[in-house]
């Protein structure tokens, strides 16, 4: 069979999937940034959840949710998981500005690189 003789295919998915690709992220919330330090400090540190959960009294699958970005910890929570990991509380907050603040420069610098930007002279 010929490549004309062969029906052909509509992909009605595709323009969906470019219109998605084009929007732009979402900032990062604070929750998710926190997270993923607490969880780079733990398996920094070779600690299971577990262990983690146990030194500070909750549960693995809290810690587990925080570590993901899915809970929003109180302050008292995370000066207890920060407590259990040896971590300075100022150290979550300064590694979290830092990672957002990279981020955004990231996102600026895309949004300049995007062939759809025009540069118009005065």
């Amino acid at each position: 069979m010929s490549a004309a003789d062969r029906p052909a295919v509509a992909d009605f998915d595709a323009r969906r999937r470019q219109h998605r690709a084009k929007r732009p992220r979402p900032e990062r919330l604070l929750r998710e940034v926190y997270g993923e330090i607490l969880r780079d400090e733990r398996r920094d540190q070779d600690r299971s959840l577990a262990d983690v959960a146990a030194a500070v009294g909750m549960s693995k699958q809290y810690l587990s949710e925080i570590e993901r970005g899915r809970k929003e910890p109180s302050s008292e929570v995370l000066r207890s998981v920060c407590g259990a990991l040896h971590l300075p509380v100022e150290h979550l907050l300064s590694r979290g500005i830092r990672r957002l603040t990279a981020a955004r420069v990231n996102a600026q610098v895309e949004r300049v690189r995007d062939p759809r930007v025009e540069l118009c002279a005065a």
